[in-house]
């Protein structure tokens, strides 16, 4: 199939805006063992990491991550 064969009429067109809000996953370490715990975070931070949509529990991870590799 070559691109031109291609149907993208169903695709939405990415705007400025998309990539704006995207979030780089550069180099992030294969999955590694996870451990659950219970952390006490205030209402409007963990609400606003919602309200980022799917993968909220990730991205806190990835940023408790680069905060600890900055501060080693």
């Amino acid at each position: 199939m070559s691109d031109e064969d291609i149907d993208l009429s169903d695709c939405p067109e990415i705007t400025s805006e998309m990539f704006a809000k995207a979030v780089v996953r550069r180099g992030s370490p294969a999955t590694k063992a996870k451990t659950q715990v219970t952390l006490p975070i205030d209402s409007d931070v963990l609400e606003w990491f919602k309200s980022q949509g799917r993968g909220y529990q990730t991205q806190i991870n990835q940023l408790l991550r680069a905060y600890m590799e900055a501060h080693q």
